[in-house]
């Protein structure tokens, strides 16, 4: 049985477990590295340049975890992951910076997806992955289309934001999936204000409609995937009378939210008043740091609540 290799990093949030899926439907063993943790952060910090963001150090680590493992690693080519838009050029070159920096890694299944232009460009890419199992293509279109219901049955929305009474708060916490729901990256901020008593709020909790509605009232088009997806989000919030406050997660090396986290404040302080911090993250962020902005921002937002009630 082939074993196929799945580092628990960048878009594995999103689309990890319909490829995990695809693999097993076609007859192959898949490993996904193992929960993200200090030992595999310092590992990929070691292995990767120092002036790449967190989460590109993280999958490195993700990838030397498991690359002694496996027969293959699914590691592909992704330039575009929705119409119109881009990704980020350092997930777009992943398959190079992986075959030419890490030692000793398998061999690679990294088919180019590109959906820029249609949607369609997507089934050349699944008949490419599944062809290293069978010469069906029927039976790798079969398993395409279980993975893809699989992935709509988990994409789920949470439109209703109930107004957070008495002390508890409704937090916004905004950024690329794989930074904010990475435990690692994110230093369990989500838990963090979980245990505090707020309720939490995410951008893969918005439709797409939402998102594309607030993104559309725009001067110009946002053509990088997950800027769209944290402007637009950020937008839609802070209209929200029931969200109490906004945090927005980047890491440190973000080129893309380098300048979108700063556009999506100034867009917030000229069209509302919900309070919004940023946090930039690195490896050498410190956790007790951390934990003193989450506090301070939360008891601030409470006590500003609680002056408007």
């Amino acid at each position: 049985m082939i074993t196929i290799g799945i580092p628990r990093a960048f878009l594995y949030y999103d689309y990890g477990h319909c490829c995990r899926a695809f693999f097993e439907e076609l007859g192959a063993r898949v490993i996904v590295s193992g929960e993200s943790n200090l030992e595999i952060l310092d590992k990929g910090a070691e292995l990767c340049v120092d002036e790449a963001c967190l989460a590109l150090k993280l999958f490195y680590g993700h990838t030397a975890d498991i690359k002694n493992k496996v027969d293959y690693l699914f590691i592909p080519r992704l330039t575009s992951i929705s119409k119109g838009e881009y990704i980020c050029p350092k997930i777009g070159g992943l398959p190079d910076l992986v075959r030419h920096t890490i030692p000793g890694v398998p061999k690679l299944i990294s088919p180019e997806i590109n959906l820029r232009k249609s949607y369609r460009q997507l089934i050349p890419a699944v008949l490419e992955a599944g062809r290293y199992f069978t010469r069906d293509d029927r039976k790798i279109m079969t398993a395409y289309r279980k993975a893809a219901n699989m992935w709509r049955e988990n994409t789920k929305y949470s439109l209703f934001i109930p107004p957070a009474e008495g002390p508890s708060l409704n937090i916004a916490v905004i950024g690329h999936s794989y930074n904010v729901h990475d435990r690692i990256i994110s230093m369990n901020t989500l838990e963090k204000l979980k245990s505090s008593g707020a309720s939490v709020y995410t951008c893969e909790m918005l439709p797409e409609e939402l998102i594309n509605n607030e993104c559309g009232s725009l001067s110009k088009k946002i053509f990088w995937h997950y800027g769209r997806k944290t402007v637009g989000s950020c937008l839609y919030l802070s209209k929200q009378i029931e969200i109490d406050g906004i945090i927005f997660l980047m890491t440190y090396g973000c080129g893309v939210d380098s300048f979108m986290a700063d556009y999506a404040e100034r867009k917030i302080r000229r069209q509302s008043s919900v309070p919004f911090m940023l946090i930039n993250l690195d490896e050498h962020t410190g956790e007790a740091g951390l934990n003193t902005r989450l506090e301070a921002f939360t008891d601030m937002v409470g006590m500003r609540k609680s002056e408007y009630a």
